[in-house]
């Protein structure tokens, strides 16, 4: 008995590490598509706001690149969906809606800069997480290959907005 559950619990410490690969958050090819999709309307609608309610006009310029890259992004993003067969999100939902734009919507001047920088560090380090894992995890050829083309873009609007939150830009 001693040597049945001796080897019962030695199978199962050994497959553990098998079964925490399995259990990680994966996310699927829709999931991703539907995250990438919300990202791209939500920075693109932010971007455009920062462009009128941004003081500092490092904070509105970077709005405007912001708000182009993820605007084209999309557009990637419909023909994405088109070559996969998969649905893809045409409007902002109401969590994003209410959590992100809203409250942006109520600041103006430096309180804005503060904040919508504040937003966009923390976002693109989220969404920079997420391409890096869809990027080497995706089912889809092309789904993988559109993350690891849109990284890029990814880094220089996290890398610009830290040096605007750290005061390396004039204006701010």
């Amino acid at each position: 008995m001693r040597i049945a559950l001796t080897t019962v619990c030695c199978l199962a410490l050994c497959s553990l590490p098998t079964l925490a690969q399995k259990t990680k958050a994966e996310m699927s090819d829709q999931k991703f598509l539907d995250f990438a999709a919300q990202t791209d309307m939500i920075e693109a609608n932010l971007g455009d706001l920062a462009q009128d309610a941004a003081a500092s006009q490092a904070v509105k310029d970077y709005g405007h690149m912001v708000a182009g890259d993820h605007s084209q992004d999309y557009q990637k993003l419909q023909s994405l969906a088109q070559q996969t067969g998969l649905a893809l999100h045409t409007a902002i939902d109401a969590a994003h809606n209410k959590s992100l734009i809203g409250p942006l919507h109520a600041l103006k001047g430096k309180t804005f800069d503060h904040k919508y920088i504040e937003d966009m560090v923390a976002g693109h380090t989220d969404a920079l997480a997420t391409y890096k894992k869809e990027a080497q995890d995706a089912t889809n050829p092309a789904i993988r290959s559109y993350a690891q083309a849109t990284l890029p873009t990814l880094e220089k609007h996290l890398d610009q907005a830290k040096a605007i939150e750290q005061g390396k830009t004039s204006s701010m």
